[in-house]
């Protein structure tokens, strides 16, 4: 079945109830494994979204060629780039979002690691900690040794899905004026949580 015409942001102008067509994602990560495995378990119909979610492990700014390059062959509805800041240069950090964008992508970014965004499900974190303390925090927070390839922490996170969105939001409006690369802690990646729940039933999603 025919898929709508994407429009200049990349995204398709059909209603979701419509289910006329498949809605496709293309997630890039800057990690190989733990934020693809996260992405990969989210609980979207199949006959209704399509996610490919690629771990390319390459720095923000070639993720985001990487992605323009991935899109052109296939054309997808929503291209979401998924990187930390990290120790990338401030330079590379800000190129890459602003190339994202130039091109209608989206960005799920983490001021400074994907890690927080695990964090914001148990409590609200607007101290900025090195990388390493997000994983003794972690494990802390859920009683055990974090694994940080794991692959089934979306469905442990699950219930608490709703908490994190509201941190996240806080957090950022924390920030004015808002500069992600200085931002710490800061993250967006729970947009991009949000709009793939948007296709989740509502018995499951809790938006």
């Amino acid at each position: 079945m025919a898929r709508t015409k994407a429009n200049s942001r990349g995204y398709s102008t059909r209603k979701v109830n419509t289910r006329e067509v498949k809605q496709r994602f293309l997630i890039v990560c800057e990690g190989a494994k733990t934020e693809p495995n996260y992405f990969r378990s989210f609980r979207v119909p199949k006959n209704v979204v399509e996610i490919d979610v690629q771990g390319l492990g390459e720095n923000p700014s070639k993720l985001v060629k990487s992605a323009k390059e991935l899109n052109k062959q296939e054309n997808y509805d929503q291209v979401w780039c998924v990187f930390d800041r990290d120790s990338w240069t401030t330079e590379d950090f800000n190129n890459a979002i602003k190339n994202a964008e130039d091109k209608g992508f989206k960005v799920a970014y983490s001021n400074e690691s994907f890690e927080l965004w695990y964090v914001l499900h148990f409590e609200f974190l607007n101290t900025g900690i090195p990388r390493s303390d997000y994983l003794k925090k972690l494990t802390s927070l859920f009683g055990r040794t974090y694994q940080k390839n794991s692959e089934t922490i979306y469905d442990e996170l699950f219930d608490k899905q709703s908490i994190a969105i509201r941190n996240a939001e806080k957090l950022l409006k924390q920030y004015d004026p808002h500069i992600p690369v200085k931002d710490n802690p800061c993250t967006t990646v729970h947009e991009l949580v949000m709009a793939l729940n948007k296709f989740i039933p509502k018995t499951e999603s809790f938006l």
